[in-house]
Order: C-alpha cells, then sequence, then structure tokens
C-alpha cells in the first residue's frame, strides 16, 4: 500500500484531502506544522510528499530542501499562489508537482496517481546507464561524473535519466514536459524545462556555455550526444 506525507495547516483541507486518497485505498500522515513534520518525516518511508508552501512556523520550500538532501522521493507542492517565480522555485529546489488552491479533488487525484506511476517507472530493470564519463546508479539513484557523485535535483536527475536512455535522438520540450511532468499541466512549459536543462549542463559539462554532451538542437529540441 502507498503511503503518502501531508504538510498542511487547513483543518477542513487535510479532512478532504486524507478522506479522498483513503478511498483510493493510500494511506496517509498528515503534519500541520513544520515541527510537526520533522519528527514524522524522521520516522517514516513515504512514496509521495505534499507540501503546502505557507505554514505557521516556516516554508514548505525548505521543508522540501531538507528532503532533497537525502531523498528522491516525489514532491507536490499545495498553494494559493500561482506566481511563476514561486512555481519556478518550487520545481527547481526537487519538487516535481504544483498545484494551486482551489483545485478540484478529482485534478489533485488525478496528479498524485501521475506522480505514483512515474515514480515506479524509474524504478526499471535497467540497473545503470553509462555514457560520455556519466554513470548513473539507478538503483541508488546516483550520477557520477568520472567518478565524482555529483548533486542533482530529483527533476535533474528525471531530466538525464531520460536523455541518456534515448541517446542521439532527438527530443521535442513536448515530448520531455510529457514524460517528466504530464504536459497538459497549464504550468508546465517550455520556460521552465530551459531553466532545468541550464542547470543540469552547468552540473554535467566541461564547459557549460559549449556543451557537448546536452546538445539543442534548434527550432526541434534536445539530444543526448554519444561522444564514446
Amino acid at each position: 500500500m502507498k503511503r503518502l506525507f501531508l504538510l498542511e495547516d487547513d483543518l477542513s483541507l487535510i479532512n478532504g484531502l486524507s478522506f479522498a486518497v483513503k478511498k483510493q485505498g493510500y494511506e496517509i500522515d498528515v503534519a500541520r506544522t513544520i515541527l510537526e513534520a520533522d519528527a514524522l518525516w524522521a520516522n517514516g518511508k513515504y512514496d509521495l510528499i505534499i507540501l503546502d508552501v505557507s505554514l505557521p512556523d516556516g516554508s514548505g520550500f525548505d521543508f522540501c530542501k531538507k528532503i532533497r538532501q537525502i531523498s528522491k522521493v516525489p514532491i507536490m507542492f499545495l498553494t494559493a499562489s500561482d506566481e511563476e517565480t514561486d512555481i519556478i522555485m518550487g520545481l527547481d529546489i526537487g519538487g516535481d508537482d504544483y498545484i494551486t488552491k482551489p483545485f478540484k479533488l478529482a485534478v489533485f487525484l488525478s496528479r498524485i496517481n501521475a506522480l505514483l506511476r512515474r515514480s515506479e517507472n524509474f524504478n526499471s530493470a535497467v540497473t545503470e546507464l553509462k555514457s560520455n564519463e556519466i554513470n548513473v546508479q539507478l538503483l541508488k539513484g546516483e550520477v557520477y561524473k568520472n567518478g565524482k557523485l555529483l548533486d542533482l535535483t530529483a527533476n535533474e536527475y528525471k531530466l538525464l535519466c531520460l536523455l541518456m536512455e534515448n541517446p542521439n535522438i532527438v527530443l521535442s520540450a513536448e515530448q520531455i514536459l510529457s514524460k517528466l511532468w504530464d504536459c497538459n499541466e497549464n504550468f508546465i512549459d517550455s520556460n521552465s524545462l530551459t531553466v532545468y536543462i541550464r542547470r543540469l549542463r552547468t552540473k554535467i559539462e566541461d564547459n557549460p556555455g559549449a556543451p557537448t554532451r546536452i546538445i539543442t538542437v534548434r527550432g526541434m529540441g534536445y539530444k543526448w550526444n554519444t561522444m564514446d
């Protein structure tokens, strides 16, 4: 049974979401403050994390950063803000999805189901990807360049895996987004993808200004260029 973690301070929303996810057959633990969340997270193993952004004693963004130091578990943000800067920040620090209040319950359930499916898909029979001095240990969720461990966010990691699994194939922005974030969700656009590509290049390229691994094919998309 999948186990979810919800950090949210609105009691009426907690009750509604808890009832809905339990009807889907999931277990759920709830915290209403960062302090409560720290204690629950330390004692539990979860398949999906759902974080409100504005909390009485802090921000869901800060709690996301803590999680990403030790885990690549899928994370969804719940927030009343639809500001583009907040959306980009949430995704850039390691969030996998972002839904703004108010939202329809059916949409929320569809999104968490999609996140859980994508998470399962990354646990494939292939255990390693190797190319261009980059080594991805899929079972560990770790990436090495020339033997040195790289610090990637969850979305950077998934983007790298997708590109390396399709060597020398041009993937359009739409194809990439549909694989990683279900592109029909309005807040995901090519601008977000550009941010991830740029940040990923700073970590895996010898010269990010003249990339040789992740190539931009103008007017078409991106490809993983095999050099070995």
